[in-house]
């Protein structure tokens, strides 16, 4: 099927440019120039990923992404920007982006990253996939429902596979360029503490319901591992 993408961006140019080339590629493409228009944009036309603007005339990109997960959309979201501080593409990331591309872009790294994030956003679990379980924590797969000690914990997308990734791999010491490669599906750049941050959301919302499973082993990276007594 073809994915259906949303470009939000106030710059006609790159607008065009990037309508070009992703219907070349095979994608269908809708526009939009302003925060207003694509939140509108978004609900009518329900694409499987947004192309966002970090700096929009009449408002903010991340607050755009804040608004489209609040109203329950689960398109992807690629934010496209000129600010490069890792504290913004953290914030985004938190916002509930998908991924970050600094602008300017190289157009095939664009391209392999939107098709990137539209496999994972497409990976269906198998069926009957059993519910994944470590100590009194479980992630059932055909739901996406998590739940510690019975309790139920609600995950971002992104935290949702970070997650399934450690109990696929339980006990094992994973490090930061191993679990950036299968959560996020390309190599992790120098300096990019974006694991260590999703890692960090994920003990805020695991910790306060029992003993801390996710260990840190300093210069290598982290295990999903109960306290040993």
């Amino acid at each position: 099927m073809t994915a259906r993408i949303l470009v939000v961006d106030d710059a006609p140019n790159l607008v065009d440019l990037l309508r070009t080339v992703l219907e070349f590629h095979g994608f269908t493409v809708h526009a939009a120039t302003s925060a207003a228009g694509a939140v509108e944009a978004a609900s009518a036309y329900r694409p499987d990923l947004i192309l966002l603007d970090v700096m929009l005339p009449d408002g903010d990109g991340m607050d755009v992404c804040r608004r489209l997960r609040a109203a329950g959309s689960d398109a992807a979201i690629v934010f496209l920007t000129a600010r490069d501080a890792r504290a913004d593409e953290v914030a985004g990331l938190a916002y509930g982006g998908d991924d970050w591309i600094t602008k300017p872009f190289d157009m095939d790294v664009l391209l392999a990253r939107v098709r990137a994030v539209l496999r994972r956003a497409r990976a269906a679990p198998p069926e009957r996939d059993p519910t994944l379980r470590y100590a009194d924590l479980e992630l059932h797969p055909d739901t996406l429902e998590v739940r510690r000690a019975g309790r139920e914990v609600r995950l971002s997308p992104t935290e949702l596979r970070l997650l399934r990734y450690f109990l696929e791999n339980p006990g094992r010491v994973l490090s930061r360029a191993q679990i950036y490669r299968a959560v996020w599906e390309y190599e992790l750049d120098a300096g990019s503490n974006v694991v260590d941050t999703y890692v960090g959301y994920l003990r805020r919302k695991l910790d306060p319901l029992g003993p801390p499973l996710l260990v840190t082993h300093r210069g290598f990276g982290y295990a999903l591992r109960a306290a040993r007594p």
